[in-house]
């Protein structure tokens, strides 16, 4: 096994990781500050790369295009907030119908076509598999998508720091103390299923224009992406800080981590049919390693702790 080939394809998987800790950052705001289990990013991750590679196709700019996409996930999180908190459809299910009503819309949006390309050569895209090496370093696609994680970042901890930021993190920690201090809990579930579907959305566009094209099928599969990227972030750097701002920097570190790793076990040799298997089993290992270490590895409260205090 050549060790170049996997140097030559790390910046790839680089770039690929921190197009995908973007989405994990949507996730995020759904399974940690919400405390949701919303399966609708597997549409969304579709939805916002189709939406923007035909604007791209149809004379829109690069600007535009993404800023509709991430429109596009906002109706996607909006759908799923009604269903949930109007219609009482448990999140995971609201989720899922979602999700599924958007595989024909994906596809209608693509003029009923699996899949869509878009040519580096004909159009100005903003990221791309040819903008990872041999371009001038602020075209990088590296450079581009971490400037955008670190816009995206700084905009999130700013408005999870307003009073109505805040009220969404107080509903998504305990909701019926939101609820007794007056917050309209169910507006801020489908305010934050919006944000985060809006994310996703945005990261499918920035995706679809790397990979140069858009696919139906593209999101299969992309939550549990998500969550390798939030759990991995949350076990190797969840130690150093609780600062708001750095656990969603290191969501997006998590998925670089994860694709990096991915690389390494295809490289390795592991054929790439089982990427799907490899990446359930990262994502179990990591959601069972916090369990694991609080039963075994931590120390036992003492006894009569309130007489020998």
């Amino acid at each position: 096994m050549d060790i170049l080939v996997l140097f030559n394809a790390l910046p790839g998987a680089c770039a690929q990781g921190l197009i995908w800790g973007i989405m994990a950052i949507g996730v995020y705001i759904t399974y940690k500050i919400l405390d949701l289990a919303d399966l609708t990013v597997d549409g969304t991750m579709c939805t916002g790369g189709a939406v923007t590679i035909m604007m791209m196709t149809s004379g829109q700019s690069v600007g535009v295009s993404l800023f509709v996409a991430f429109c596009a996930g906002l109706i996607a999180g909006l759908a799923t907030g009604v269903l949930h908190t109007t219609f009482g459809i448990p999140a995971i299910l609201a989720g899922i119908l979602t999700q599924l009503g958007l595989y024909s819309i994906n596809l209608r949006i693509m003029d009923g076509k699996a899949n869509q390309a878009i040519s580096v050569d004909k159009y100005d895209l903003l990221v791309s598999l040819r903008y990872v090496k041999g371009v001038a370093f602020t075209k990088n696609t590296i450079f581009v998508v971490a400037v955008l994680t670190i816009l995206l970042i700084a905009i999130l901890y700013w408005f999870f720091g307003t009073e109505l930021g805040s009220s969404i993190r107080a509903t998504g920690s305990n909701e019926n103390m939101a609820r007794a201090q007056g917050i309209n809990t169910d507006f801020n579930k489908v305010l934050g299923l919006m944000i985060s579907n809006g994310i996703v959305a945005f990261a499918s566009g920035l995706y679809a224009q790397y990979q140069g094209f858009a696919d139906v099928n593209a999101g299969r599969g992309a939550i549990v992406i998500g969550l390798a990227a939030v759990i991995i972030g949350q076990v190797v750097f969840g130690m150093i800080s609780e600062n708001m701002a750095f656990r969603m920097f290191s969501v997006a570190l998590g998925a670089i981590i994860y694709y990096v790793v991915l690389q390494i076990v295809l490289w390795l040799g592991l054929n790439s049919n089982d990427l799907k298997l490899l990446s359930a089993i990262v994502v179990a290992i990591f959601l069972a390693i916090p369990h694991l270490k609080q039963r075994h590895f931590s120390k036992p409260k003492k006894k009569g702790g309130a007489a020998n205090a």
